[in-house]
């Protein structure tokens, strides 16, 4: 087993280090709360300006330090007392900065020649954009006494069911052959060579959920409810056009990504349809349960040593600087590598721009998905480096964008290994790039599907638990179509993904399926200049913070508000199901 280290950012919470942090945060509010009550219509703008950037910038560093310490424990022991009791804490205190930042963006707009001003001065320059967002965003904000209060009461609310529903799926015991096996350990099962193990560990996975199925719906329900009275209230038309607006991007580029998806449903369930067969279901139809069965074969069991090394190798074919920044994280143990009991299920990676560095969670066994997961994630750590030479202001970049170093990443190692492969080999790695690649599409459409239904029912009434399950399989039914097999959807997926269960990040879904497509595209374009143009690479990820979704892609002239591109990436993948089609044949 092999554990993250923490120490970067304090020892524990009983030392001085933490102790001191949490009395700055302290003061800090009480400085902010100073300015938020001095600000009056007439202040001299540009010397106010400064203060608020200056302010914004240490209370967000020193908060971010704090809260990632206290959230990075609690992700790895959802019952530790004291993280979910400093976890209160934090809310509260990021509650109380709702009063400075409220104000500030109600008189920001009331400045005079804004735009003037910001070109005349050289720090206001460089948070041009952080600055303009801002009164952009104005117009969907509230009073001060409405804002503050909205951010106390989701503490007790969105915040507190979404930390039930990770208590829960952390903590619950799924009862498999005689044993009682944690969520994470069973959903790694779907992996399995053994059908009978792939087929035993679902159902026994379906079971579990049933003690917890009516807490987890009524946090759904809890959250979704209050995002909708929400977004009403600052004047969005829905949850999906907060989202959009949140994610700076166009609603014309989301419409552009979803429609390709569809369109080319086909060609991903001929794939399925396929893999059917080869695994010998004569209805030709995919039993859900062997979405994950591996086909092929691959002497690969990777321990953590080896898996890293291999990820590593192929990094270094891409740039030094990427499988540097991989080898910094093994060597400063930034990952928190294997599943157990308390420990949240799935992956992450949370970058830490006060110190420089990020903490990484997978939940890894040992098998080749795993190694691209731990890709995946240290793909999300090489964003973090590159826009930590962006000040932390400028460094917040959207969930579009986010998953562009991560997937691009994954490809890197993906192709490599397709690459070394062949015969049985070659067939195994390919299949495992077209499961990850049917996950992001197809499955992210039917969560997509799914998380649109569930917002626009909530108006009208709390969704019971059947009424749940019946949307999440006819959400996959609309995805997956005829290439899954009838009796064997999942209706509880909605149970076990986090995704759902942010009050303030709703469909945090199609930003996958945009990552995924852009990075292709963005592979494509490297696959064709070489080296060259990792330096252009890197300047769009240093971007990211300060910029729209649209604007980024224009750094290398890419137009995502129209299909051509998201086609274009498409056949990138349509050649991998053709190359399957044909090992298969």
């Amino acid at each position: 087993m092999k554990t993250w280290n923490l120490d970067a950012l304090y020892p524990g919470y009983e030392s001085k280090e933490f102790k001191d942090a949490i009395e700055n945060i302290k003061s800090l509010i009480e400085e902010a709360d100073r300015f938020a009550s001095t600000l009056q219509e007439d202040a001299d703008p540009l010397p106010t300006i400064k203060q608020y950037i200056d302010l914004s910038a240490r209370l967000r560093s020193s908060f971010l330090r704090a809260f990632g310490f206290v959230n990075l424990s609690l992700a790895t022991d959802a019952q530790d007392e004291t993280s979910n009791s400093w976890m209160n804490r934090m809310q509260q205190l990021s509650s109380q900065t709702t009063q400075f930042n409220t104000k500030f963006a109600k008189w920001l707009p009331t400045v005079e020649n804004l735009d003037a001003l910001i070109e005349s001065d050289a720090t206001l320059k460089e948070y041009e954009y952080y600055l303009k967002r801002i009164v952009d965003r104005s117009q969907y904000v509230l009073s001060d006494k409405e804002e503050t209060v909205i951010s106390k009461l989701t503490q007790t609310g969105s915040s507190a069911w979404s930390q039930l529903q990770g208590l829960l799926t952390s903590i619950l015991e799924v009862e498999y052959k005689d044993e009682k096996v944690t969520l994470p350990d069973i959903r790694n099962k779907a992996h399995s060579r053994d059908p009978e193990v792939r087929k035993e560990a679902f159902y026994s996975e379906i079971a579990a959920y049933k003690k917890i199925e009516q807490s987890v719906a009524f946090s759904l329900n809890s959250i979704k409810g209050e995002v909708n009275e929400i977004v009403r209230m600052r004047g969005f038309e829905s949850a999906l056009d907060e989202a959009v607006y949140d994610s700076r991007m166009k609603r014309e580029t989301l419409d552009a990504l979803i429609e390709t998806m569809r369109e080319h449903l086909p060609m991903f369930r001929k794939y399925l349809k396929r893999k059917a067969e080869v695994l010998g279901h004569k209805s030709g139809k995919l039993p859900w349960y062997d979405l994950f069965a591996p086909l092929g074969k691959s002497e690969s069991e990777f321990s953590i040593d080896e898996a890293m090394k291999y990820v590593i190798k192929n990094f270094r074919s891409f740039g030094d600087d990427l499988a540097d920044l991989a080898e910094r994280a093994y060597d400063e143990e930034w990952i928190d590598f294997t599943p157990r009991s308390g420990k949240r299920g799935g992956a992450f990676c949370f970058n830490l721009h006060p110190i420089k560095q990020s903490r990484i969670l997978t939940n890894f066994e040992g098998s080749f998905s795993n190694v691209i997961t731990l890709a995946h994630e240290l793909g999300h750590a090489y964003h973090g480096d590159r826009i930590f030479n962006e000040s932390i202001l400028n460094a917040s970049y959207t969930m579009p964008v986010a998953e562009t170093a991560s997937t691009l990443c994954e490809t890197i190692v993906k192709k490599a290994a397709l690459g070394d492969s062949e015969g049985d080999e070659q067939l195994f790695i390919l299949e495992q790039s077209l499961m990850g690649t049917t996950q992001v599409i197809v499955d992210i459409l039917s969560r997509f599907i799914f998380e649109k239904s569930v917002f626009e029912e909530r108006e009208a009434t709390p969704l019971s638990v059947d009424r749940l399950k019946t949307m999440m399989v006819d959400a996959q039914k609309a995805a997956y179509g005829d290439a899954i097999q009838e009796d064997t959807f999942h209706p509880y997926m909605w149970i076990n993904k986090p995704h759902y269960y942010r009050g303030s990040l709703s469909f945090y879904n199609f930003p996958y399926a945009f990552g995924l497509l852009f990075a292709k595209g963005i592979y494509a374009i490297y696959q064709e200049k070489g080296s060259d143009f990792v330096e252009d690479i890197d300047n769009l990820l240093q971007k990211t913070g300060k910029m729209d979704v649209e604007e980024v892609a224009d750094l290398i002239n890419i137009d995502v508000t129209q299909k051509a591109f998201w086609e274009g990436s498409m056949k990138v993948i349509k050649e991998e199901i053709d190359l399957f089609l044909k090992l298969t044949d």
